[in-house]
């Protein structure tokens, strides 16, 4: 089966791809000009007057390369939104934190609605784009975050470090709580592309020339103080058909994108690819290399301190498809540390073997390692999708009946650890720019001997729906109401703060006739993920 969402993968990372270019004419053209004087909170500018959009033909389908160069620049101040909700039943509430008499960080609450979601501010900005003749051909509204892979200082005197996530990762229905910002005098990109729609064309606009029209709207110029002056900013647009044809196209097309960007609105391509030595972030990153040995006497596991606690969030994604006459239900997989310390997992190898011995590490309140435990073991993945190490004792992935028993187990039981998901931002300790955010950051390759494994507070592992073994086989079970179980630390090896908070069960209606199955995935608390 196509994913959709493959589509707005390539529709969205192709906006980013002049960015670093963007951002030289942004602080060159911007940056000494504020710095003669207090900036105003928020600035919205164009880095460049004039673009060309490359418009692509990949098997009939038209990808546009558009990116107008919009980007919004801090004040004095960081620009940071809290963005929370209770429950699954509950709306999301957003507050702005605000620095009163130059220090003192106070939280305002936003007014209710301007966050519906967990992509950023809703309606932030109109585009609008008029042909030569000046009739209008296209409109439509971005939201914003200001998480951005692009960020850069636009002025000497911005501080040197950005303390924000790099994206605004709204793309797990299940997400709990998030933090955007832009560090002071810093800058983020503006989203300038239509949300894909499943079922709709990728935005397009055909070969010619276009003036477009960005401009923040009225609500969020006097929320944040935007002087109208500095709220629009206008673009010319030259469109260019660049090729036709196929796999060749879509690679020119994707020339620019960033190598680690982040996956697009229900895509995960983060567990895809191969364990790569020379790219672990433990071969640049100490914190990240797991010890020349492993532990030689070990400690007590504490009994205070802080320690992870391991959740599940409900399977999503959910879908059917028929391979070669046997039926299988496919569904991603979240579990995520809501608990006051990462957790740490370090793998040794057997020699000569492909099996690690795996050690739980554990820290006080001030990050020095206090104690550790024995906690399973690692073992290589050989196959295509994998080539890496994964730890066995992670989570597992049950099907069951409508009076929760056991009716099929997933193969999928190991596990590469990654950040790949941020489920709760706003949690004490949450680590919003962690380094392992794939498995060819962690997971380590076939040549190693130890290997380090880390899943950061406020951080969720996914592993996809397309992952080998994962899915369940339905073909003979019979028509009715299962339940998707996710089980994070089944066996119990890993010590955390709780093991009552570990599973998750999301319902699903099989259907139709052995020929023609049907599936039905009621909403969470109205959440369709």
């Amino acid at each position: 089966m196509t994913d959709p969402t493959n589509r707005r993968r390539r529709s969205r990372l192709l906006t980013l791809g002049a960015v670093t270019g963007a951002l030289a004419l942004t602080a060159a053209g911007v940056g000494v000009a504020q710095a003669a004087a207090t900036p105003p909170p928020l600035t919205f500018v164009a880095a460049s007057t004039a673009v060309t959009a490359e418009r692509y033909d990949y098997d009939g389908e038209i990808y546009l390369s558009l990116d107008l160069g919009l980007h919004v620049i801090a004040g004095k101040d960081p620009f940071e939104i809290w963005a929370k909700r209770a429950g699954y039943d509950k709306p999301i509430t957003a507050e702005r934190v605000v620095v009163q008499n130059g220090k003192k960080k106070k939280k305002v609450a936003l007014p209710a609605g301007t966050v519906t979601d967990f992509y950023g501010l809703k309606d932030f900005t109109t585009i609008s784009f008029t042909d030569e003749s000046g009739a209008r051909v296209a409109e439509y509204k971005t939201a914003f975050c200001g998480n951005s892979w692009g960020s850069a200082r636009t002025r000497p005197d911005a501080p040197a470090t950005n303390p924000y996530p790099t994206g605004c990762n709204g793309y797990n229905p299940f997400t709990l709580g998030a933090v955007w910002g832009v560090q002071a005098g810093w800058n983020a990109q503006v989203p300038d592309q239509p949300d894909y729609a499943p079922g709709k064309p990728s935005f397009d606009l055909a070969p010619g020339k276009y003036t477009a029209t960005a401009t923040v709207n009225p609500a969020y110029r006097e929320m944040f103080g935007i002087p109208e002056g500095s709220a629009t900013a206008t673009v010319g647009v030259t469109v260019v058909n660049e090729s036709a044809g196929g796999e060749a196209a879509l690679a020119k097309a994707r020339k620019a994108e960033p190598a680690a960007a982040p996956p697009a609105e229900g895509e995960h391509a983060l567990h895809a690819g191969e364990g790569d030595a020379s790219r672990q972030v433990s071969s640049y990153l100490p914190e990240f290399r797991a010890p020349a040995k492993r532990p030689a006497t070990l400690k007590a596991v504490p009994s205070g301190g802080p320690k992870p606690d391991l959740k599940s969030l409900p399977a999503w994604g959910i879908s059917l498809s028929d391979e070669g006459g046997k039926w299988y239900v496919n569904f991603g997989a979240t579990v995520w540390n809501a608990g006051t310390s990462p957790l740490l997992v370090d793998g040794f190898r057997r020699t000569g073997t492909d099996l690690m011995d795996a050690y739980q590490y554990f820290f006080d309140a001030k990050g020095n390692q206090v104690g550790s435990k024995e906690a399973g073991t690692m073992e290589w993945d050989p196959r295509e999708g994998h080539k890496h190490w994964h730890f066995t004792d992670f989570a597992q992935y049950n099907l069951l009946s409508s009076d929760q028993k056991l009716a099929v187990r997933s193969g999928k039981e190991a596990f590469c650890l990654a950040n790949t998901d941020a489920v709760d931002y706003t949690i004490a300790g949450a680590k919003w720019r962690p380094e392992n955010t794939s498995l060819e950051t962690s997971c380590g390759a076939d040549t190693v001997v130890a290997v380090r494994e880390v899943l950061d507070i406020g951080n969720g592992d996914t592993y996809s729906q397309d992952r080998p073994g994962q899915s369940f086989e339905i073909t003979d079970l019979p028509n009715g109401t299962y339940w998707i179980q996710v089980l994070a630390n089944p066996e119990k090896k890993l010590a955390e703060l709780s093991t009552t908070n570990n599973t998750a069960l999301r319902q699903i209606i099989l259907g139709g006739t052995p020929e023609a199955r049907t599936l039905t995935v009621p909403p969470v608390h109205g959440l369709d993920g």
